[in-house]
């Protein structure tokens, strides 16, 4: 079974909430492994729980709005001119699966964000895909090296099914936190739940936490 829900991730079960997580922890890995998941190894499990889109980088857009002093939009051509960062480190989606060691490239939100302005009673960002997609942060958890829009991983540009051309990445929480195509940063002064938080999952999602779903 694939188990990268689209365009985040998707909950085990379609339709209910289950608690009853399978996988095993291999290797010595378990100080990395946050509580509940497993070392997927080479794979990265992928879902399409509807159709990809398809963003050529001549159409590709991507906004920050609503509470900034400079609402701000990129073209491909544009964000690729900023300067590059790179995040090296693992990723854990909520359906249990950890990747470790993964090398992603793209640009800071620091980057984008120092642009946009944020404005001081700017607090959450509700995260917009081309798909229609969405999903809620704190902007904390998107500043200070936290975040970025990443375009390739593991030395190769994203696909589509990963996400590409771009997708938010926000490796500190779990995986449906960093939306495929990302199209839109809409920063509010109140959390306003995305997909996945409407439909049971939580509204920030530590790792370590084991912020799964609502009430954990």
């Amino acid at each position: 079974m694939r188990t990268d829900p689209f365009p985040g991730e998707r909950p085990p079960m379609s339709g209910r909430i289950t608690r009853g997580f399978l996988g095993k922890r291999r290797g010595q890995q378990g100080d990395r492994l946050p509580p509940g998941q497993y070392d997927v190894g080479n794979g990265w499990p992928t879902l399409t729980a509807e159709a990809t889109p398809r963003v050529s980088t001549d159409q590709f857009e991507l906004s920050i709005d609503g509470l900034v002093e400079r609402p701000s939009t990129w073209s491909w051509d544009e964000l690729q001119a900023l300067p590059p960062s790179t995040y090296a480190g693992d990723i854990h989606c909520v359906t249990t699966w950890s990747k470790f060691d993964m090398t992603w490239r793209g640009v800071s939100l620091d980057v984008l964000l120092e642009q946009a302005a944020p404005r001081p009673e700017a607090a959450y960002v509700l995260v917009h895909s081309s798909s229609g997609y969405t999903t809620n942060l704190p902007l904390a958890d998107l500043r200070d090296g936290k975040a970025w829009v990443a375009w390739e991983a593991d030395g190769k540009p994203l696909t589509r099914e990963h996400g590409g051309p771009a997708r938010l990445l926000v490796p500190h929480l779990y995986f449906w936190k960093s939306a495929k195509w990302v199209s839109r940063l809409e920063l509010l002064d109140h959390d306003q739940q995305g997909f996945w938080e409407r439909n049971g999952y939580h509204d920030r999602g530590d790792p370590w936490a084991e912020q799964r779903y609502q009430g954990d």
